[in-house]
């Protein structure tokens, strides 16, 4: 981790997911999680508010040392019930089929292998469990599209690895999942940036786990 990555986009991105228009999304989806929920790319924290009374336990994670700490102040600050947990989500230290409920804000953009972290989010989730996500990504619109590739290596550079040109829902299906509701739409800003995917998708479909855990996996 450089300088720029350590002390410089983690502040940057905790401002940026700050935006007030953000707010509605997170407050509609984080609050239909129930029983024990696991949100991936967990961040500075600025879902763990909106919990209501149906999500039993929470366990937050996040490959990001800087953005976990961030978090861990905010828990203590409003008395937030959250255990966070510094790892990948590629590789998600919990038993199969031991969550109840995913939880997933602005954070697939961002994930180098998107498709194995999918995987592993249906290995972890029980049948039946739910994935309430909220991503922006690739716009129908052919023009915006475009330019979404065009700009997407250099956009990663300096956003920690963010991709505009990601299909959320081609990638949530091809990880075994059926999406049941889904809505997407531009919000307020840049075109290129703002068109967003939210909805709730379950387990439906077996795929290969390569190195999945059983039942003897350390769990958090």
């Amino acid at each position: 981790m450089n300088f720029y990555e350590r002390w410089v986009l983690p502040p940057l991105l905790d401002l940026t997911m700050r935006q007030r228009q953000l707010g509605k999304y997170r407050r509609e989806l984080v609050s239909q999680a129930r029983g024990r929920v696991l949100e991936i790319g967990v961040g500075s924290g600025l879902n763990l508010p909106f919990y209501g009374g149906g999500a039993e336990s929470i366990i937050g994670l996040d490959p990001s040392e800087p953005l976990l700490a961030m978090a861990h102040r905010r828990t203590a600050e409003a008395g937030a019930r959250a255990d966070l947990v510094l790892a990948s989500a590629t590789s998600i230290p919990l038993p199969n089929a031991s969550v109840d409920t995913l939880v997933m804000t602005w954070t697939l953009c961002s994930i180098p292998d998107p498709l194995a972290a999918l995987r592993e989010m249906h290995r972890v989730l029980k049948p039946g469990g739910a994935l309430l996500f909220v991503e922006h990504g690739l716009s129908p619109d052919p023009a915006v599209g475009r330019w979404q590739r065009r700009l997407t290596p250099v956009w990663g550079h300096v956003s920690g690895g963010c991709h505009l040109d990601r299909k959320v829902d081609d990638l949530i299906r091809a990880a075994g999942f059926e999406i049941s509701e889904l809505r997407t739409e531009y919000a307020a800003g840049p075109r290129l940036m703002t068109y967003m995917y939210a909805g709730r998708a379950s387990p439906v479909a077996s795929v290969p786990y390569p190195g999945s855990r059983g039942d003897g996996a350390k769990a958090v």
